[in-house]
């Protein structure tokens, strides 16, 4: 009787512990597959798996920056920083772990883009990245006059070479265009064809030999966002959409909404259509959304987080990044 009690004992943890073991691997498999699902509320807002917020580092930050598979990125958002909101902080740790070029997509220092709103609210947060940065304008950043507060702070690297708040860079295989959407400023000029930014976009788009090509600027030809759709950028889509031109981000609204590639009259063109992303989500305050409009795959306004492209020589993937992890948006696409 002595022998046999402490033998029971020892078959009875062994059960416990296979017990545990089992709870513990069904727990795995719970996350591993729920990293791979995801739901639609009907007012479209996408939520990702409740399991994907505590999957990762603290606070949703990436803990140490991903391999580098050889191929360039370029990531960012737009309507960034306010003193008045720790959100620019929150997507700044976001970027400290990806590799690559940082894009904004104006709106850059909240509330009129002043000297001592970029030194005091931008520079400590997306000012780390600096040396990595060609931004666009946002019509906060005109709120000081002619942009000065944006162009003194990013200097050449937010113009081309004749001091215009419109440029473009090659980035591995693909061509970068990065235009100022303010039209009815004066230094701007406006955004027709006839225009000096729209003959400098003609030209650009004709001199390229890029197969992929992304644009980049503030205000969204389409969006679901309060601000909704902005024609006066129309002319913008008519000469990237007849140059092939696969992708164009922008921020404005403050959410993140991705549309199907679509023509510049909104039809659904999977062929040549440009894909657009809407990415407000830099650390401005977020919105709800107005009236959603037809072609838009996905939107969200439950976190802020940046838009991280990775440019391969013939297509391209795109992975939305949040603080939290309570929601992603990523996919893969092959460029026109």
């Amino acid at each position: 009787m002595t022998e046999r009690r402490p033998l029971a004992r020892q078959a009875g943890l062994l059960i416990v512990s296979f017990i545990a073991t089992l709870g513990v691997l069904a727990g795995l498999l719970s996350v591993v597959s729920g990293r791979s699902l995801g739901s639609t509320s009907p007012s479209g807002i996408a939520v990702a798996p409740s399991l994907a917020a505590s999957v990762g580092a603290p606070g949703g930050a990436v803990s140490a920056p991903p391999e580098v598979s050889g191929d360039p990125v370029l990531v960012g958002a737009g309507d960034i920083a306010d003193c008045n909101s720790p959100a620019s902080a929150e997507t700044a740790k976001l970027i400290e772990g990806i590799a690559g070029n940082v894009f904004t997509a104006g709106d850059n220092a909240y509330p009129e883009g002043t000297a001592d709103q970029f030194s005091k609210c931008y520079d400590p947060t997306w000012g780390q990245f600096k040396a990595r940065t060609r931004p666009a304008a946002g019509n906060h950043d005109y709120k000081t006059k002619g942009a000065a507060g944006y162009l003194g702070y990013f200097g050449s690297a937010a113009t081309n070479k004749d001091g215009k708040t419109w440029y473009s860079y090659d980035l591995g295989r693909w061509h970068v265009i990065v235009l100022d959407a303010n039209c009815t400023e004066v230094q701007v000029g406006g955004c027709g064809t006839a225009s000096p930014q729209g003959q400098w976009l003609t030209a650009d788009l004709a001199a390229s030999k890029a197969r992929c090509t992304v644009a980049i600027w503030h205000q969204p030809r389409f969006s679901s966002g309060v601000h909704g759709n902005d024609l006066a950028v129309s002319p913008f889509w008519d000469a990237l959409y007849a140059a092939g031109v696969d992708i164009v981000v922008n921020g404005h609204d403050h959410d993140y909404e991705r549309f199907k590639p679509q023509t510049p009259l909104g039809a659904t063109d999977l062929n040549r259509g440009i894909r657009e992303f809407v990415v407000g989500t830099g650390g401005e305050a977020l919105r709800v959304f107005g009236i959603d409009k037809p072609n838009s795959d996905i939107r969200a306004t439950v976190d802020h987080g940046v838009l991280k492209l990775t440019l391969h020589p013939t297509g391209y993937d795109w992975a939305f990044v949040t603080v939290t992890g309570i929601f992603s948006d990523s996919g893969s696409a092959t460029c026109h």
